[in-house]
């Protein structure tokens, strides 16, 4: 099956986004792409101001839009996207949180996974407007299982080993990696190691690195720094985007995790 990871930069405004997305996955999807993902925060970049704003529900126009074009190319996607959650009062003031959101939209299905671990790190606080997930969710492309996480979530193995435990052949995960130092060195390390946990394809989608290879290396607060990768279940980066906007690709199947989960039984072990 032919996946591709999708690099782009998002903007402050849903409707612009979508058009974005679906100028992509469109390009996607006439390359032969059956599954096509998308970075976090697709619908609206961090960065940009309050979230709860332009945040929708699953039956919104975000999602029913992409959910149709799924259906006319035949294709499933995963995209970043923020819904709303609670509202809690801190400091006497009401803040309206949203989940942050993996949508998945194909043909037959429309739903989504929340992030779990949400970014509290390096002096930034996600869970000050972002309600964390609970629930694994897994789903199906062909005789493919993929399983679902976002950015942060690839900093915590067990949820990699649970989601393959649990039938995944790969991993989806969108992302808004954040530039600075050291932290390209640290997305390759981990997306990798991710991988190899699990025994698992990584397909890691994220957002562009604004001002592009210009500003690499540079503080960027989590608003992309490139390098979206697909990464085989023994470890080995089959494609790996640079800084700018892209479209990356490769070829996968359940033969070879069936393969390396014979030869590395860790997810038995």
């Amino acid at each position: 099956m032919k996946i591709a990871a999708v690099q782009l930069t998002s903007t402050a405004d849903t409707a612009t986004n979508l058009a974005l997305a679906s100028e992509r996955i469109r390009e996607a999807a006439a390359q032969g792409a059956q599954l096509i993902v998308l970075p976090e925060a697709t619908s609206q970049n961090f960065g940009s101001g309050r979230l709860d704003g332009q945040a929708q529900e699953l039956d919104g126009d975000f999602a029913t839009t992409l959910q149709a074009l799924a259906k006319e190319l035949g294709v499933t996607v995963v995209v970043g996207m923020f819904r709303p959650a609670d509202t809690v009062e801190r400091e006497g003031k009401k803040i309206n949180r949203v989940f942050n959101t993996a949508l998945i939209v194909g043909p037959d299905v429309r739903r989504g996974y929340d992030k779990i671990h949400t970014y509290d790190a390096f002096n930034y606080r996600e869970s000050d407007t972002v309600v964390p997930g609970t629930q694994l969710v897994t789903f199906s492309v062909g005789d493919l299982t993929v399983g679902v996480s976002t950015c942060y979530d690839i900093r915590f193995p067990e949820q990699f080993k649970a989601l393959a435990r649990s039938g995944a052949d790969i991993v989806v995960v969108p992302t808004s990696w954040a530039d600075g130092a050291g932290k390209l060195e640290q997305w390759r390390l981990l997306t990798a190691a991710r991988a190899l946990d699990s025994t698992s394809y990584i397909v890691a989608a994220g957002q562009a690195r604004p001002g592009g290879s210009a500003e690499a290396g540079k503080e960027s607060g989590p608003t992309g720094i490139g390098h979206s990768v697909i990464v085989a279940p023994d470890g080995k980066r089959l494609v790996e985007a640079g800084y700018e906007e892209e479209i990356i690709y490769a070829e996968v199947d359940g033969d070879t995790v069936r393969e390396i989960r014979k030869a590395i039984p860790v997810l038995k072990n």
